[in-house]
């Protein structure tokens, strides 16, 4: 060290070759410590030959180096507080077998560097990849003066007693400091990594780093630093500060000016000793520990382009045209609300004012005023269904007087304008006692104390085994007792929202955190193209665009609510179509159902702030529901008295998403899990086809086999008769066709991404059973009103559009981070929005609109009579 400073000391008085002046007593003082100091561990001290060399830029330097001789070389070169200029050390060894490698120390102002050549990296299973070529650039501390000379030194040692063979070149790094909107191309490898500087323009305050190359292997990493020293640009180190992620042809990085105080950063770039990070193949596992493995040639092209980002006008701009398009529904559904208001005022002053009636005749009766409330509310679009109530609720005779008057209602009507005018109040009294029984407490009234039905046990058994049914037959028990039963479905999923939310919301900041402190941008599959970030939000627009799920989920559940109070309104006047007419209308489940969006919207939004395959099931949760509460509901239509409870349907959901968090986890490659899957997705669908076609009057227990064997050998061999309710014998069929071929493509190709192939199940089961309605309604000579076949045609529409957006995948978790970034894409909407945001959109307005269908499809029937209303 002492020779060191002493050579340091003749460079920088620059005095020639004049010899170093050691006072006797220091030197003797020094050399008997060393003496000590190597006796005391038995070392034999040698003399080491140390040579200092002025050195140049961009001047091969051959050279031998031993364990007795010592090369320094010495640089010097100007630099300037308004330009930076890189300086790159390429060393090469020409030696092969070395017994020791040659350390290589660059000594500069405020940093060193050092690195052996030989370089060996560690790839997994400490496998060990040796180079001789290395090559890497110098740090830069920063300068206050305008212009300053600096030196630095390079020391080249090695502690091998044979002669080892290398080359040195220094030279200046072109194009060092990147410019905005331009390109640069260079070469990188694992033992040549390369950064460059970029330095913040004056009114750009978000920029993204974009690195690109036609190769996909070998993978490397693209890391954004501050400007310090030392840089971390080797694979073992990269990931030690700043922000970083693996790439195979396409990285971006979206980098904030207020994230770094000198307004400027590193781009780093390093290739890799091994592909398996970036999905490539794993070499083999050495046969001994120490082995080292010829990495071949491993060099990369790529190029680096810094742009700009948005601004906060297009940040504005974005969540303006959000909140605008899904305030314009509420505007609609506003407008569509007062042209049927209009219109239903138009028809009630035709009603009460007839042409061809004299003015004496035009004075309301209650008669008049009876038969004004029951058109009233049945003749809007928008009207309640109308709520099933048994006629044997309260009294058995009135029941069968209730079933018989509305069979002969048009002379039973002009009866009863007779009847108000002579005094007789006898109808009017049990329509009366109809109000009063629909107004009781249903806190006090329990499905199983309070049954309708006479002889229920038989009686049950004889109505719904009938071949031909009517929605009277299944919609004779008290409508307090539906409707309660019902509500639950919407009281269960809103403290079922709570209880998932929460926990979700805490993991999905505890993500976001654990991104910002350790900056690896591997953690999240985002669309980096296309990520713009907010406060501690790395992908705000993902987030922003689930908006409409939960403001279009809060317009159906006002839609309903509306319907729901002029329902009960018609109830409470004793409107005759609203008690008897139309298909039962129970409002729980349309409930559960805009919460079930709300929810999802809220879900997709947490899934987003960092997706990846452990929190997938956020996005998904949620679709399950509603997939599961559409085909109840559909179901509940000509069923509401066998419909599922709430808890045996939230219940099978429950299942749903434990069988999607076991396929997440284990179901990748997993032949096991998918035969017991597809064991019990076979079993499921036939126990439903059952339950289904024999509307639940059957029993599983220990002789079930018996009994089908003996219906098959009576009804199918020995009478050759075919089955008895032919329609839903149609339906069960196809839908275990479609079941079955389902479980069969999973046994078969066993897809990577289990919950979405869990929702295609629901979501064929649905469609078919959609399509099954639609065509038995018509079939059975039923109509569809004007707006619900508008419903229809829209929602049919976008969803078109918003499945086409959905296909164009721009990340996905089932392959690596790096592989996920070559689907990423540039925003195509406003210059924030990306196909996936699109989805958003239109998927929250399709599934809007598929709710409308819903709720509007059976308002044809609204003014028949239920039991001329067939159930299939």
């Amino acid at each position: 060290m002492l020779l060191r400073s002493c050579w340091k000391s003749r460079h920088k008085n620059s005095a020639g070759p004049a010899p170093c002046w050691i006072r006797p007593g220091l030197t003797a003082l020094l050399w008997l410590c060393l003496t000590q100091l190597v006796c005391g561990t038995g070392a034999v001290m040698e003399t080491t030959n140390v040579v200092q060399k002025e050195a140049e830029f961009d001047v091969t330097y051959n050279g031998t180096v031993t364990s007795d001789n010592q090369t320094i070389y010495a640089f010097n070169h100007t630099i300037s507080r308004n330009k930076t200029e890189g300086v790159r050390v390429t060393v090469d060894v020409l030696s092969q077998g070395l017994e020791s490698p040659i350390l290589f120390v660059v000594r500069q102002k405020q940093a060193v560097l050092s690195f052996q050549v030989p370089l060996i990296l560690r790839g997994l299973y400490q496998r060990k990849y040796p180079y001789n070529h290395v090559g890497r650039t110098l740090c830069q501390p920063p300068t206050r003066a305008a212009s300053e000379t600096q030196y630095f030194f390079v020391d080249v040692s090695t502690l091998s007693s044979l002669g080892t063979n290398y080359q040195l070149r220094v030279s200046r790094v072109e194009s060092f400091t990147l410019q905005t909107d331009k390109k640069f191309s260079f070469t990188a490898s694992p033992s040549q990594p390369q950064y460059f500087k970029y330095v913040f323009p004056d009114g750009v305050d978000t920029v993204i780093v974009k690195v690109n190359s036609d190769m996909n292997f070998p993978c490397s990493v693209m890391s954004v630093q501050d400007i310090q020293c030392p840089v971390y640009d080797l694979d073992n180190n990269v990931a030690f500060t700043g922000m970083y992620q693996t790439i195979t042809k396409k990285g971006a990085i979206t980098v904030q000016r207020k994230d770094f105080p000198s307004y400027s950063f590193y781009v780093v770039v390093v290739v890799k000793t091994e592909d398996e990070a970036c999905g490539g193949p794993l070499r083999y596992y050495p046969l001994q520990p120490d082995e080292l493995i010829d990495a071949g040639n491993r060099s990369k092209v790529l190029d680096v382009i810094v742009f700009p980002a948005i601004n906060s006008n297009v940040y504005v701009m974005g969540m303006l045209f959000c909140l605008g398009i899904f305030l314009s529904f509420y505007v609609l559904t506003f407008l569509v609300a007062c042209l049927e208001n209009k219109r239903m005022k138009k028809k009630r002053d035709e009603f009460e004012n007839p042409a061809d009636m004299s003015p004496a005749e035009t004075g309301k009766t209650p008669a008049s005023q009876y038969e004004y409330g029951s058109f009233a509310d049945n003749g809007s679009t928008l009207s309640s269904e109308a709520i099933t109530d048994s006629a044997t609720s309260t009294d058995n005779n009135y029941g069968y007087m209730g079933q018989e008057f509305f069979k002969r209602r048009p002379i039973v009507s002009q009866l009863h304008h007779i009847a108000v005018r002579i005094g007789d109040s006898l109808p009017q009294r049990s329509l009366d006692s109809i109000g009063r029984s629909r107004q009781e407490s249903l806190s006090s009234v329990e499905e199983d104390d309070y049954d309708t039905l006479d002889d229920i046990n038989s009686d049950k058994n004889i109505v719904r085994t009938k071949k031909f049914l009517c929605v009277s037959d299944l919609a004779r028990k008290d409508k307090r007792v539906l409707s309660k039963k019902y509500q639950i479905y919407f009281w269960n999923i809103a403290t079922i929202a709570v209880f998932y939310a929460l926990p979700v919301v805490q993991l999905v900041i505890t993500y976001q955190t654990v991104v910002n402190v350790t900056g690896n941008q591997d953690i999240c599959y985002y669309n980096f193209l296309c990520a713009h970030p907010m406060g501690a939000l790395s992908a705000f627009n993902n987030i922003l665009s689930n908006l409409g799920y939960v403001m279009l989920g809060l317009l159906f559940l006002l839609i309903v609510l509306k319907r729901d109070i002029v329902h009960n309104r018609a109830l409470v006047r004793n409107d005759l179509n609203a008690h008897e007419c139309g298909i039962p209308k129970h409002f729980g489940l349309f409930y559960a159902m805009g919460t079930a969006l709300m929810m999802e919207g809220l879900l997709s939004a947490c899934y987003h702030v960092c997706p990846n395959y452990t929190n997938f099931q956020f996005d998904t949760s949620f679709m399950y529901m509603i997939a599961g509460l559409c085909m109840l509901k559909l179901y509940q239509k000509r069923h509401p008295d066998i419909n599922a409870s709430a808890y045996t349907a939230y219940a099978c959901l429950a299942a749903v998403i434990f069988f999607s968090v076991l396929g997440v986890v284990f179901g990748k490659g997993n032949t096991v899990f998918w035969i017991v899957f597809s064991v019990i997705h076979i079993l499921a669908t036939l126990l439903l086809s059952t339950q289904l076609y024999y509307m639940g009057r059957w029993r599983l227990d220990s002789g079930v086999m018996r009994r089908m064997i003996y219906i098959i050998y009576t009804d199918s061999i020995r009478q050759c008769s075919g089955p008895m309710y032919v329609d839903r014998m149609v339906l069960l069929v196809m839908g275990n066709i479609v079941n079955w071929s389902l479980a069969a493509y999973g046994l078969i190709e066993r897809p990577n991404d289990f919950a979405s192939y869990l929702l295609a199940i629901a979501i064929c089961n649905l469609l078919l059973y959609f399509a099954f309605y639609i065509i038995m309604k018509l079939r059975s000579g039923e109509r569809i009103q004007c707006l619900a076949l508008v419903c229809i045609l829209f929602t049919a529409v976008v969803w078109g559009f918003a499945l086409f957006f959905f296909f164009h995948g721009l990340s996905t978790w089932q392959k690596t981070p790096a592989e996920s970034r070559e689907h990423n894409r540039d925003c195509i909407l406003l210059s924030f929005f990306d196909d996936h945001d699109i989805w958003h959109f239109l998927s929250s307005i399709a599934l809007f609109g598929s709710f409308l269908v819903l709720l509007t499809l059976d308002d044809d029937l609204d003014t028949v009579q239920r039991d001329k209303i067939y159930v299939f």
